[in-house]
């Protein structure tokens, strides 16, 4: 199993726009073989204090894989092409983490 840290940074007022665009995706990647889990997650302000200031335009996805066979497989997929068009002007950033567990 793989671990996927997604952290997109979001133009300035656009974020909206991206969940609504990201949540059209959502269903057809969580049908993908090898999917155990994807979803958006936005940050929230904890009060705890070593959490970092909360970050408007950030969407963090967060995702589970079968194998890196299995990942390699979604980022090859058609409607992950589609999306990536979709959302060209509206992603600034990417930062990807994938990690196993230990």
């Amino acid at each position: 199993m793989v671990h996927v840290i997604a952290t997109l940074e979001i133009a300035p007022g656009k974020r909206d726009e991206y969940l609504a665009l990201f949540a059209d995706l959502v269903p057809k990647v969580k049908a993908e073989q090898g999917c155990i889990a994807y979803g958006p997650t936005i940050d929230v302000d904890s009060g705890l204090g070593p959490q970092q200031p909360v970050r408007d335009n950030v969407v963090t996805v967060v995702e589970q894989w079968e194998s890196l066979d299995a990942l390699s497989a979604h980022i090859a997929a058609p409607h992950m092409a589609e999306y990536k068009e979709a959302v060209k002007d509206i992603v600034v950033g990417l930062d990807l983490q994938v990690l196993k567990p230990v």
